[in-house]
């Protein structure tokens, strides 16, 4: 038996289905070791050393401390298990740094006597596997070795940082050598934002109607030969003009006029009675549009964002999902986009023939210019060896839709879509500009209008987009325009007031974009990078923008103020081309590491130094708001060990006040400070008391908005009770009556008949609620709270998560369960109570009949009846010949039986710090090695050297 191990049982699942008998395939459920994750974790022969929590022995080469978790015990067990039924090791992980060195590592703990090849391909495809199986190669090593140096700079890295920010900002944050970068961004951009200074200008819009077709659009866009300023002329951080500001009438003065709302009007009123208007100059050009390069990791993340909503993690899911394969029906699976995890353009020479026949056959010859082959523009492309891709393109979106969910279906068509297009001919689009002048108050107008039409789609045939035609009517110079009779009649001329916006923030897709412009993060980081951000509470989601919070703020003001070098976009993208280097054996790793942490002539000091000499002088960090109305005291943002907070002044007069939890920065005036600070001061003062317990009332706010609180709070004694008035309340309006009224909630409306809990009736952070037994509900007033029967609260809470049903099909003909057509969150579905089964985009879901409902219903049961794939136990049930065809052709192959022995293998000769007992090391996996090779042919080829010794 031949025993093959990838990472993921849907991967295992896929290939099982393309080999016979003779085949076990198995995962290994990711990197089955890691770098010790917690104290517990390191072993208890280094925990006394000084480096022991990094993981790393940076005493000795850095030498990596792996450990297999807990978690992973029972993966190794299981795969020790199926090894020793096995007579050759197929490592068949993915073809890159992560898939290289996860091989490696299974190949280090499990430490096989039999044969090992490794086998590598880009795409899940019947003809793909076997090919691999035919061509086996040695682990690249090199590749190894830069995974490993990144894992170990990421350590050294945030292990060595994080605890600053620890003891200076607040626990449980961390630094990272991507993470702060990216974080970095959005914090610069987010105080560009508030230096900038929005500025107004004016200008003239006329819509005119031809005898026949649209209206069109003309814009002002000079008087008496002065070019009208736009937002471009505008500094943002003034928003003063670049170039000197002309007055009407200056004539050719060098700059650029600035229309106020009085002269524009005035214009506008003055040349609407001016007509006619005269045809000027008119320009016409032919431009060419090219369509985009197939995708990369980062443009799939960027395009499905942009297009689709996905965030960067969720376009990653599912992309793993069509890479490891679906289920097509009648037993056909197949993997449906190569590997999703590359910077390259490239496109093999099958795929670029397939899609040159596509086109021809859909579209005709004119839409096929021949092979496009795009030039990678990262600076380096060496994840995979092609683009993101269909591995079929016959496979039409429309034609595998009904094996795959709403999401999946989108994501394959955009990645089919922007293949073919990559390969189409360019779009020819005619544009037009036609100036039309006229005359206002004494001064001469010139007013433009554009127009394009499409003249071959090319690509954008595949697009969609290829009806963008902005229409002109047939204009001559010297024609009138505006009086009836004329070529076109003037409808309106609105003077249009205009105010520049600050610069957009970051979206998920723009900051990937970013970064790979900056060469920072490679397309396995961009995903995680950016999760960490938002799980970190370093930025926040508004309207799909990455906002920064007061906590991320704070952070990079501290690695800014000490530790520039290492935040420095520069830095870090020196720090790739280096590990670059390593991957492709240019570069030492043990030197590159060492300068790194400990310094070098280049480098500096190196990072433990500078946090030694840093660290003492290092303040809590605070974020500068301005000045107090009225009192001219200086407001602060500061990080508290649980919430943040505002201050005013310094000193014992010193006064402070929570900020909501979703305040951010830019809403955080100094009116809104003095606000809250007023707010803190007028809660030290109660409202009333409680007739009952004679107990103060105070009405305050906190991180999650205003609250009523009765009694003090006291050491040692339980908290008072406090009761939530929701986000959007106004604490100043609250009085005594209404104050006890709310703090009698929450009340208990009645019992559930069929549970026996009680229903409350209260009020949350979130607004009033209904509630049993911690199931909540939303209920439209804080007055029905008081008013809302047990009947009532009830329904509310059953019909919580009851999804509306579009249509009753009729009840299934066996099992005579009902089935419904039901409105899901992500769009109609059929449903039998057990088994949904989503519909197709533009199926009719109230034409759904009951033969397709019952068709439907089975293909769900079935899918979900399956038992997972992959698993190894009972690929071990497998007990038939090995296929000869396959097994003649890899077995001849030179380097195909040779067991690596990764750990043991010979270091480098550029490593500079060598000891006898790594030669002695040597030796020994030398001789290791020639003993478990008995079966090799006798000319092997040369092996690269293996990453220095590790630890398990």
């Amino acid at each position: 038996m031949k025993l093959i191990i990838v990472e993921s049982p849907a991967k295992a699942r896929t290939i099982e289905k393309f080999l016979g008998e003779g085949y076990a395939v198995a995962a290994s459920y990711g990197h089955i070791r890691d770098l010790p994750g917690t104290a517990a974790e390191i072993p208890a022969s280094c925990r006394d050393k000084p480096w022991a929590r990094l993981g790393v022995d940076t005493d000795d080469g850095y030498r990596p401390i792996y450990v297999v978790s807990s978690e992973n015990a029972k993966h190794v067990a299981q795969l020790k298990k199926l090894l020793k039924g096995a007579d050759e090791l197929l490592l068949a992980t993915d073809e890159d740094r992560e898939g290289e060195a996860i091989s490696w590592h299974v190949l280090d703990v499990l430490q096989p006597s039999i044969p090992v090849r490794r086998i590598a391909f880009h795409e899940i495809t019947r003809h793909a596997i076997l090919e691999a199986l035919a061509n086996p190669r040695d682990l690249h090593l090199d590749l190894v070795q830069a995974q490993e140096s990144r894992r170990i700079l990421d350590r050294l890295f945030g292990y060595t940082l994080s605890p600053v920010l620890w003891k200076r900002v607040r626990t449980k944050l961390s630094a990272g050598r991507v993470q702060s970068a990216a974080l970095r961004l959005l914090v610069e951009l987010e105080e560009a934002r508030l230096r900038f200074r929005s500025a107004e200008f004016w200008d003239l819009e006329a819509t005119l109607a031809p005898s026949s077709g649209e209206p069109f659009v003309a814009r002002l866009t000079s008087v008496d030969g002065q070019r009208l300023a736009g937002s471009k002329d505008f500094d943002p951080d003034t928003g003063k003009l670049k170039l000197p500001r002309n007055r009407q009438g200056d004539g050719g003065a060098r700059g650029v006029l600035q229309l106020d709302g009085d002269m524009a009007r005035a214009l506008a009123a003055s040349a609407a009675e001016a007509l006619p208007w005269r045809v000027g100059n008119i320009e016409r050009k032919e431009s060419r549009r090219r369509p985009k390069p197939p995708l990369t990791t980062s443009t799939l993340q960027q395009a499905a964002s942009s297009q689709l909503g996905f965030t960067p993690r969720r376009t990653m899911q599912i992309a793993q999902k069509l890479y490891e394969g679906v289920d097509l029906g009648a037993g056909e699976r197949e993997g449906l986009i190569t590997y999703m995890r590359t910077d390259s353009l490239t496109l093999s020479e099958e795929a670029l023939r397939s899609a040159a026949e596509l086109i021809r056959t859909a579209y005709g010859p004119d839409y096929t210019p021949g092979p496009r082959r795009y030039k990678t523009a990262a600076k380096s492309a060496q994840e995979a060896h092609e683009a993101i891709r269909p591995t079929d393109l016959r496979r039409s979106p429309e034609a595998v839709a009904r094996w795959l969910d709403k999401e999946e279906r989108a994501l394959y068509d955009l990645i089919w879509r922007r293949t073919l297009a990559s390969q189409m001919a360019d779009a020819v689009v005619d544009s037009t500009a036609v100036d039309l002048t006229a005359k206002a108050a004494g001064s001469s107008l010139v007013l433009r209008a554009n127009g394009s039409v499409v003249r071959f789609p090319g690509f954008l045939k595949v697009s969609g987009k290829e009806d963008q035609d902005t229409l002109l009517p047939p204009l001559e110079t010297g024609q009138f325009l505006g009086r009836p009779g004329d070529a076109a009649v003037l409808n309106t001329l609105t003077p249009t007031q205009h105010t520049t916006t600050p610069p957009a923030r970051f979206t998920e897709a723009s900051l990937i974009k970013r970064l790979e412009e900056e060469g920072i993060g490679r397309p396995s980081t961009y995903a995680p990078t950016i999760s960490t951000i938002e799980q970190r509470e370093y930025a926040v989601k508004r309207k799909g923008a990455l906002v920064p919070t007061f906590i991320g703020m704070a952070v990079i003001h501290l690695l800014r103020r000490h530790f520039d070098h290492y935040v420095d976009l520069r830095f870090t993208a020196r720090m790739e081309e280096a590990l670059d280097g390593i991957a492709a054996g240019e570069v030492d790793r043990a030197d590159f590491l060492d300068a790194f942490y400990r310094g070098s002539a280049t480098e500096g000091r190196g990072l433990v130094r500078d946090v030694d000499e840093q660290l003492p002088l290092i303040d809590y960090p605070a974020i500068d708001i301005g000045a107090e109305p009225g009192t001219g005291e200086p407001l602060q943002v500061r990080i508290g060990r649980t919430y943040v907070y505002v201050q005013a002044g310094n000193g014992d007069g010193v006064r402070r006040a929570t900020l909501p939890v979703d305040l951010l920065i830019d809403e955080l005036t100094p009116e809104r400070a003095a606000d809250l600070l007023a707010a803190r001061e007028r809660a030290d003062e109660p409202i009333g008391s409680d007739p009952d317990s004679g107990l103060n009332i105070y009405v305050r706010t906190g991180p999650f908005g205003p609250y009523l609180q009765l009694g003090e709070v006291v050491e040692d004694q339980p908290k008072p009770k406090r009761v939530s008035l929701g986000r959007a309340a106004d604490p100043a309006a609250i009085d005594l009556p209404a104050a006890l009224r709310l703090l009698s909630l929450p009340r208990v409306v009645g019992v559930c008949p069929e549970t026996g809990k009680p229903v409350h009736a209260g009020l949350g952070r979130f607004g009033p609620y209904v509630e049993r037994a911690r199931v909540f509900a939303s209920i439209d007033s804080t007055e029905a709270l008081f008013t809302i029967t047990l009947e009532e609260a009830l329904q509310r809470i059953q019909n919580k998560n009851r999804k509306p049903v579009l249509k009753e099909i009729g009840n299934h003909p066996q099992s005579g369960v009902p089935l419904q057509v039901i409105q899901g969150r992500y769009g109609p579905y059929v449903s039998d109570g057990k088994h949904h089964a989503t519909l197709r985009d533009g199926e009719d879901p109230l034409a759904v009949t009951l033969e397709q409902a019952v068709v439907l219903i089975a293909a769900a049961a079935e899918k979900k009846g399956r038992k997972p794939a992959g698993r190894a136990r009972k690929a071990t049930t497998k007990k038939a010949t090995v296929k000869k065809t396959t097994a003649k052709k890899t077995t001849t192959k030179k380097t195909t039986t040779t067991k690596a022995t990764p750990e043991k293998a010979p270091t480098k000769k550029t490593t500079k710090k060598k000891t006898t007992t790594k030669k002695a090391a040597t030796k020994k996996a030398a001789t290791k090695k020639a003993t478990a090779s008995k079966a090799a042919p006798k000319k092997k080829a040369p092996r690269k050297a293996a990453p220095p010794k590790t630890s398990r």
